[in-house]
């Protein structure tokens, strides 16, 4: 690590920055995971597309499919592909199981991550009290010395409350959270906060307005940058940037030139599909996708057919 854990916040706000993606795991037609394939995609985001870094093994990722080995060596591909192209990545530790968090957790550290993020527990019987959240956290933070990114989602059964997140924000090594809940919730979790963590959420529709009303830096994120972006075009890198530059007039302009593609991908996403839809875009855009694995289900032909009619109707510049 290039901070210790008490310096862990300072670094990232210095460093946690920019438009970052949720990576893709690409299977291959027997089921294994395509290192080379990912290798591929890995070099053509950090480096084709620039991004700010990648957000690995994530529910994109299908890292609830995946095993413990599995998990480990995807995060080391990663580390050494972003630390070849002056990259950055943050590695999901996310799990039902404590000790699996801690040990990729730890993984993560020995191979050279610059963060982790894990998501808040999913929870049984009504237990979401804010007293056994934030002590899941707390003891993680013990735990580690890499800074941790929490990431609270409806699919965990419940909502962190602004408060209870500012608390957690306190812990040293605790530097961001991927807050994907309503706008309300998260604006009101960047006034506890201040500058004391990254804030951010995954819709990339409201991004440059959070940039410009809330002062926000960092993109955390999933499939857009990746999706809708190429070599060729990249309008969120470009308005992100002009964003940054204060030219929110312009920015605006860029970011509105994009809604033929953000229709075109949600047009065609069919019902309880996300990884597999996604796969087959990334294909479309020439990058390496392959089948999902279960329980998730394939595309159909048909389902294949309409991805393919609203991707020449997106309007993407390809590489």
């Amino acid at each position: 690590m290039n901070y210790s854990k008490q310096d862990a916040k300072a670094y990232a706000k210095a460093h946690f920055t920019g438009v970052w993606a949720a990576t893709l795991t690409p299977f291959d037609a027997s089921g294994a995971v395509d290192e080379e394939g990912f290798r591929a995609n890995l070099r053509h985001w950090m480096g084709g597309l620039k991004l700010g870094g990648l957000f690995v093994c994530g529910k994109q990722g299908e890292f609830f499919a995946m095993s413990l080995a599995e998990r480990k060596r995807s995060f080391a591909i990663a580390a050494e592909e972003a630390a070849a192209l002056g990259s950055r990545t943050v590695m999901s530790c996310s799990d039902t199981n404590l000790d699996t968090v801690l040990a990729l957790g730890r993984h993560a550290q020995a191979v050279g991550a610059d963060w982790i993020v894990v998501h808040s527990p999913v929870l049984h019987f009504g237990a979401d009290t804010d007293e056994t959240i934030y002590e899941y956290y707390r003891h993680i933070s013990e735990q580690l010395d890499i800074g941790i990114a929490m990431w609270n989602h409806p699919d965990c059964g419940y909502l962190m409350s602004p408060a209870l997140c500012a608390r957690i924000a306190q812990l040293p090594n605790i530097v961001a959270i991927k807050y994907s809940v309503p706008r309300e919730m998260y604006i009101e979790l960047s006034r506890l906060v201040g500058d004391q963590i990254q804030v951010s959420t995954a819709s990339e529709e409201e991004w440059l307005d959070n940039i410009e009303e809330l002062g926000w830096r960092l993109y955390l994120c999933s499939t857009p940058p990746l999706l809708l972006q190429t070599g060729a075009d990249q309008r969120i890198n470009d308005y992100t940037r002009l964003a940054f530059e204060g030219k929110f007039k312009e920015a605006r302009v860029v970011r509105d030139s994009l809604e033929s593609a953000r229709q075109a991908f949600k047009a065609c996403k069919p019902k309880g599909k996300p990884q597999a839809h996604s796969k087959y875009w990334l294909e479309l855009l020439g990058r390496v996708g392959g089948p999902v694995r279960r329980p998730l289900l394939p595309l159909t032909e048909a389902e294949k057919a309409t991805i393919r009619e609203q991707f020449a109707l997106s309007g993407l510049k390809l590489d």
